[in-house]
């Protein structure tokens, strides 16, 4: 059986206490809304016992209409009641809007911060559709909770108390004969609450498909047009709207059940009291006044009532989001603290891995017992077929990955223990896979770094890359779209090869990253690999014989596991795995 974690089941039953922890720094304001609430309450009590006052002493008993007592000033006050009311609920809205709106800013910054640090092993078993959801759609469910329901809440309950305390002090009788009927609604929400929870769980998972499905498939839109899948696309598509479809009628329907019970239990509370009192009046034991109060005082009643029910599927929705918040800010200890560790402020680019297994989930290993050194100014690559365990080495010399057995040692430093900060400050990767933000070229090269124009300047002159940002409009400065969708996949790389040299590395990777570039392009790129190496260590990921023939070492891999190693010549001669490759156009010769 498997056991209980204790740990889960707090932090879910913790959530409303979270949501409601995150008001402390605006606990002025909420306590200066809550007044307001107290004297909008006030007023809208007072406004029936007035009208009652009027009715018994005026209109049915006609007390003298001189003096104190007169209709005209019970007009006055009835007005200065109601203004009261009114500006309090004014100011009250507009403080609780304000409080909501900054506890929402406050939690997307966190929701943001938490995935900017998750490790890559996080991100590869979570879908962006999932995070983004949790980042939007559940924030926002938590913002309408905030804006609209926890004042409301407050509110309600305070009518509530306050009815209940002047219709008992009106006419014990009468109140106890008008609250008959209230437990048959609270029965209804209780069975209700389930359900309703279930289907929120439910909607909010689809809804993180939908949004990892749309995202997905727009970055992936060429695919589709170039296989003219968009059919069979739009068919999936239609087939996950259709279940979220599903849901939120269902969730209509259980929603559209407590707001009608609620009027249909105030209507049955009116038409008791009504019957009851039909005798009473005529005997003159209750008056016209009390009536036309208590009638007014149980729809103030049920309203609350119909508020806290439309309130409960919203609060039940706030729940569902909070705990899907909560799990991902929960995942705080497993976060990179990029701070933590050795500090070095400089790396040499020495790299040795020692008797290193690696799987990425701690079953099938991707590395087996990998043991190689490379020295500081040493060009080094990895070559080996598909699935052999070459980008995976990149990926922990990164640091984006822990090793299950071994050591990989940086400068004679335990990676561990190397702060991520200054390991990842002293490596620059070009990809195979570009990825440029939207924004402008200079952004793009110097990630909001603090590079001068000068070195950006210099690092598109020396990867041949300004040669094509001088003939754009802007330079620069030139608008770059959503992963730079308007330039070349060979622009795109000679951008990242100038992202890659504008933050000065010790340690230069490149993975695959000339296979997007034209032949000519690509010897002006290997001129600038042999400068940049006299000074860094070099390590390369290629299939192209021209990338890696001029390496210091080569390492062939195979089923993660390291066959041989040694320079072009020393591989040819041992008349190895190395030379069957390239025999076998494995290695596409250039």
């Amino acid at each position: 059986m498997k056991p209980i974690n204790l740990n889960v089941q707090l932090r879910k039953m913790s959530s409303l206490r979270r949501l409601l922890e995150l008001t402390k720094p605006h606990l002025k304001k909420i306590i200066l809304a809550a007044l307001c609430v107290i004297v909008v309450n006030s007023a809208e009590l007072l406004k029936p016992y007035i009208l009652k006052l009027v009715i018994d002493d005026f209109l049915i008993k006609k007390v003298s209409r001189n003096g104190i007592n007169s209709i005209t000033l019970m007009g006055i006050i009835y007005f200065i009641v109601a203004s009261i009311g009114g500006l309090s609920s004014f100011t009250q809205v507009n403080l609780i809007n304000k409080t909501g709106q900054a506890i929402m800013k406050e939690l997307r910054k966190n929701v943001f911060r938490t995935i900017q640090f998750l490790p890559l092993s996080y991100l590869d078993k979570n879908s962006s559709g999932r995070l983004i959801t949790r980042a939007t759609n559940d924030v926002e469910a938590l913002s309408e909770m905030y804006t609209d329901v926890i004042i409301s809440l407050f509110k309600d309950v305070f009518l509530l108390i306050g009815i209940v305390y002047v219709m008992l002090a009106l006419d014990v009788r009468l109140a106890l004969i008008s609250f008959a009927v209230v437990p048959l609604m609270f029965f209804i929400v209780f069975l209700l609450k389930n359900k309703i929870k279930k289907n929120f769980s439910i909607m909010k998972m689809l809804i993180g498909k939908i949004n990892g499905f749309m995202a997905e498939n727009i970055s992936g839109m060429k695919i589709i047009q170039i296989f003219n899948g968009e059919k069979e696309k739009n068919v999936e598509f239609l087939d996950l709207n259709e279940e979220y479809l599903k849901s939120t009628i269902f969730q209509v329907r259980l929603n559209s059940i407590l707001r009608p019970a609620a009027d249909v239990f105030q209507s049955l509370s009116v038409a008791i009291i009504l019957w009851y009192c039909m005798g009473k009046i005529s005997n003159h034991t209750i008056g016209i006044g009390v009536l036309f109060a208590f009638t007014t005082y149980i729809k103030q009643f049920y309203s609350p009532i119909s508020d806290l029910a439309d309130n409960y599927t919203i609060i039940q929705s706030a729940l569902i989001s909070a705990e899907r918040i909560f799990e991902l800010l929960d995942e705080e200890d497993s976060l990179e603290d990029i701070y933590k560790g050795t500090s070095m402020e400089q790396l040499h680019g020495n790299i040795e891995f020692r008797n290193v297994w690696f799987s990425y989930n701690n079953s099938d290993w991707v590395l087996k017992d990998i043991s190689f050194k490379v020295i500081k100014g040493e060009t080094v690559a990895f070559i080996g077929e598909t699935g052999a365990g070459k980008t995976t080495i990149i990926s922990l010399i990164s640091g984006f990955y822990k090793i299950q057995k071994g050591e990989i040692l940086i400068d004679g430093i335990n990676i561990n223990n190397i702060r991520k900060k200054d390991l990842r400050k002293g490596i620059s990767v070009v990809l195979q896979d570009i990825f440029l933000f939207s924004g402008d070229i200079a952004s793009n090269v110097v990630l909001n770094d603090n590079i001068s124009n000068e070195i950006l300047i210099e690092s598109l002159r020396t990867t041949c890359a300004l040669e094509f940002v001088n003939r754009l409009p802007d330079g620069i400065h030139a608008e770059v779209m959503e992963r730079g969708a308007t330039f070349s996949a060979g622009q795109r790389q000679l951008l990242s090869f100038s992202r890659a040299l504008a933050h000065s590395p010790s340690i230069f990777i490149l993975d695959e990253a000339t296979s997007n570039i034209d032949t000519h392009t690509e010897k002006l790129i290997q001129k600038v690999i042999q400068e940049m190496a006299q000074d860094r260590t070099t390590l390369i990921i290629a299939h192209r014989l021209s990338t890696i023939r001029e390496a210091d070492k080569i390492v062939v891999l195979k089923h993660g596991e390291i066959l041989e190693v040694g320079n072009h010549d020393e591989l040819i001669s041992i008349e190895g795995y190395y030379k069957d490759m390239i025999q076998g156009n494995v290695i596409v010769v250039k």
